[in-house]
């Protein structure tokens, strides 16, 4: 009797995990409904063993806003990736901070929600962090992956202020060199982008994390790291910046010193990650390394 209950059960949970309409927490991203669009070609980075890593497809009021692989375990996002609107930059901290319902519960709703004024239950905690992991600890910050200033909608921008879309950053750090680096990438793509930017912002782990009541809660990256992606550009711009395009990237010791940004052809970046991560030699972060099909 309980082979054929179990095997119900997949049945429904493989059915559940195909459904656009529960797209969230899901298996891939390779429809509208899972956040496609905010992939180059379509296609996530790939190379990461992904066997304890959720595929969370970001939607806030019922539309899919972008795409983030998270770390249940870590409590953190590995990465986001998004699509860069033309922005002036402005932040908007008046939004609530959000959690992921699916990522505790399968019956949950495919949008993420505000947290409650009320405490939450265990599971959340077990699947994600939570504002008390944030409240007592002065040196860091809820520093975004995919940042608001990056976007221009003012749901877009709302949709950035979950905890699963942030890692802990060093104040300094965040409000220093990191800041600098997302506003130039903003000035640049506003400027040199014609077409669609991607944009991949990710971390790196050493093992520090952000302990509460004894545990083990959020990891600390050691590293940030970035990169864009536009193969349509502008090709009588400054070699300063010409030389930027189609595909740049960046990465970062997240540290009160020596935290300099330092840019980087993506192959470049690629194999300093490759030593830092949790992936195979075919580690990729954008397709064909954001070069056209020809």
């Amino acid at each position: 009797m309980g082979r054929p209950l179990l095997s119900s059960v997949l049945v429904m949970l493989a059915l559940w995990c195909a459904c656009p309409g529960h797209a969230t927490v899901v298996q891939d991203f390779n429809h509208v409904e899972r956040c496609k669009d905010a992939l180059y070609m379509g296609t996530p980075p790939r190379g990461y063993f992904t066997s304890s890593l959720k595929k969370i497809c970001q939607r806030y009021e019922d539309k899919p806003r972008y795409v983030t692989l998270y770390d249940p375990r870590k409590h953190i996002p590995v990465y986001s990736a998004y699509t860069f609107k033309k922005s002036d930059g402005e932040k908007q901290v008046d939004f609530p901070w959000m959690y992921e319902p699916q990522l505790a519960s399968e019956k949950a709703g495919s949008n993420m929600e505000p947290f409650p004024q009320s405490h939450m239950h265990m599971n959340f905690e077990d699947t994600q962090a939570v504002l008390e992991d944030y409240s007592d600890v002065v040196q860091y910050e809820r520093g975004h992956l995919n940042p608001d200033e990056h976007q221009a909608d003012p749901l877009d921008k709302a949709a950035t202020y979950t905890l699963t879309n942030v890692v802990p950053q060093i104040r300094a750090f965040n409000t220093g060199p990191w800041s600098d680096h997302e506003d130039e990438v903003r000035k640049t793509l506003n400027n040199f982008c014609r077409g669609t930017a991607y944009v991949v912002t990710g971390t790196t782990t050493s093992g520090n994390t952000i302990r509460r009541e004894n545990m083990d809660r959020v990891a600390i990256p050691e590293y940030m790291w970035t990169a864009y992606c536009c193969t349509d550009f502008d090709h009588n711009a400054p070699y300063t910046v010409r030389y930027k395009f189609p595909v740049f990237g960046a990465y970062a010791l997240n540290d009160h010193v020596n935290n300099h940004v330092v840019e980087v052809p993506i192959k470049n970046l690629e194999k300093f990650l490759k030593g830092r991560m949790d992936v195979d030699r075919n580690f990729q972060i954008f397709y064909n390394d954001c070069v056209p099909d020809s």
